[in-house]
């Protein structure tokens, strides 16, 4: 049985058309710029490439089926465009679940129209400075006062900062009630105190806007609470394993599209009078890493079968996402060298995958931390 069905493959080439109008001409130039062109997420909302999960009254299409996740970010990922890739991430697995699952009708009525249609880009601030993975260790408060509350503190590694027009903010609430104590709250954009500071330079990932957040005494409205006071740190967790397939299907397509470019690569490129897609060396790296690649996908399209069912555990997408992401990383390591000095180059695609891979196994819990939580369910069944 195919994993994809005939809606997914027209999908696609709706996807591919998007692609090819829409940002291959400009990528370049955003990876240049170090910044996306906010225009692009108009004609992505058109198209329907985020909002998916938005009901049809609110302006979305109202599909609950990750697949077409899957496609978009195989599409992406095609053309190296892991910047992109990352930045609708962010808007439809890690933003817009909160606001589905835990808006008010008032708040969905805000926000999920423009979040559907692109003319509002979401952002979730969790890192701070001194606390990556160790969520509980944030120090960003928030103090009840009258109809508002004032929050204070400041985020960094913010993906989407620089152009999210609402940000929902993770805050202790009461300090002294350790998880139990965490809220979340939504800052607009044009709030008194709400400032941006650097759009932070990086390692790669170049065109996607990471930055740094501040609040200084920001009034954000009691109507700006997601969810139930205290509460918070329970939703991060219970939406985690969404952020983590996510990021674990990016790092898969990233390295299907690493693979691709590097055959078309080795069976063109001459060398000691013949092809160098045909040393034994070459085609043992191929044989490796296609192997690794289709057994990686047999297991994520498992895992994204249950997260359509809503069956899908923390300790599978944690499985998915640290094998996924540190296969990618070794993949376009040993696909760059086969390049040689053409793959130290930034014309080639596979210099830019190279760099922007590496963070995959950092953000969205790193891999020490998902091994912990594997680790830790393991030991479990011995008690």
């Amino acid at each position: 049985m195919s994993f994809y069905e005939q809606d997914h493959d027209d999908y696609r080439e709706t996807v591919r058309e998007y692609v090819k109008r829409q940002v291959s001409p400009h990528y370049a130039q955003w990876e240049a710029d170090k910044l996306i062109d906010r225009s692009v997420w108009l004609p992505a909302g058109e198209n329907g490439l985020i909002g998916l999960d938005v009901p049809e009254q609110y302006g979305g299409p109202d599909i609950h089926d990750w697949r077409f996740r899957m496609v978009v970010a195989e599409e992406l990922n095609m053309i190296g465009a892991a910047s992109l890739t990352i930045a609708f991430a962010v808007q439809d697995d890690l933003v817009l679940p909160y606001l589905l699952d835990l808006g008010t009708p008032e708040q969905k009525e805000r926000w999920l129209p423009g979040m559907a249609s692109g003319q509002l880009i979401g952002a979730i601030g969790m890192t701070e400075p001194g606390a990556g993975s160790d969520l509980q260790s944030i120090r960003t408060t928030a103090v009840r006062d009258g109809d508002d509350w004032v929050l204070s503190g400041q985020k960094t590694f913010i993906s989407n900062g620089i152009h999210a027009d609402l940000v929902i903010v993770v805050a202790k609430t009461d300090p002294a009630a350790g998880a139990r104590g965490v809220s979340l709250l939504v800052v607009e954009r044009g709030m008194p105190g709400f400032e941006r500071g650097r759009k932070l330079d990086k390692l790669g990932l170049h065109a996607q806007d990471t930055a740094e957040l501040f609040f200084t005494d920001v009034r954000v409205p009691a109507a700006n609470v997601l969810g139930e006071v205290g509460h918070g740190f329970a939703y991060l967790m219970e939406r985690l394993p969404r952020e983590r397939m996510s990021i674990a299907a990016g790092a898969y397509a990233g390295a299907r599209a690493a693979l691709a470019w590097t055959c078309d690569y080795v069976f063109e490129r001459k060398a000691f009078g013949q092809r160098i897609g045909d040393f034994q060396n070459t085609r043992f790296e191929l044989a490796e890493i296609e192997t690794e690649i289709d057994v990686t996908r047999a297991y994520l399209e498992q895992c994204v079968l249950r997260l359509n069912d809503g069956t899908l555990t923390t300790v599978e997408a944690s499985k998915a996402k640290w094998w996924a992401t540190e296969l990618e990383g070794r993949a376009t390591t040993r696909l760059l060298q086969l390049f040689g000095g053409y793959g130290f180059m930034d014309e080639y695609p596979i210099s830019r995958a190279f760099r922007d891979s590496r963070v995959q196994t950092i953000y969205g819990g790193t891999t020490e931390i998902m091994k912990e939580i594997i680790g830790r369910d393991i030991a479990g069944r011995y008690r």
